[in-house]
């Protein structure tokens, strides 16, 4: 089996149950209570779907997309207002993009998605201690 170079994009949507998750170019279709479980039941089925064709899927050949509102619905414990403060942009425009209202250009998906990205970096080189 040879290993996959392709990038599959994968459209995240909330569900009542949980997400499901798709390929608008491939028939790659599945479900998860969480993102972690979805992400890892999206990987078995794209390896599923390449498997007559001995393809091997990893985890990094997936891309996962969610709009403004479900992601911050789902990660609540990131408060729009700190991280519009964060990256430097009015928290009333990041309300607005968060709840639907607006629709933010690329260079604002993109200052957006490097703050969450930032924020996630600093959270992982982090450990708690507790003191006596």
């Amino acid at each position: 089996m040879k290993t996959a170079e392709k990038k599959i994009k994968l459209i995240l949507e909330k569900t009542d149950t949980g997400f499901s998750a798709f390929s608008e170019k491939y028939n790659i279709y599945t479900t998860g209570r969480t993102i972690p479980e979805i992400m890892e039941n999206a990987l078995e089925s794209a390896n599923l779907y390449f498997e007559e064709e001995q393809v091997t899927i990893k985890q990094e050949n997936l891309k996962f997309e969610i709009d403004f509102k479900q992601f911050f619905q789902y990660y609540r414990v990131i408060n729009a207002r700190f991280l519009a403060e964060k990256i430097g942009m009015n928290p009333t425009l990041l309300s607005q993009y968060v709840q639907g209202r607006k629709k933010p250009s690329e260079m604002q998906t993109g200052k957006i998605l490097s703050g969450i990205h930032q924020i996630g970096m600093e959270l992982s080189e982090i450990n708690l201690i507790q003191r006596p």
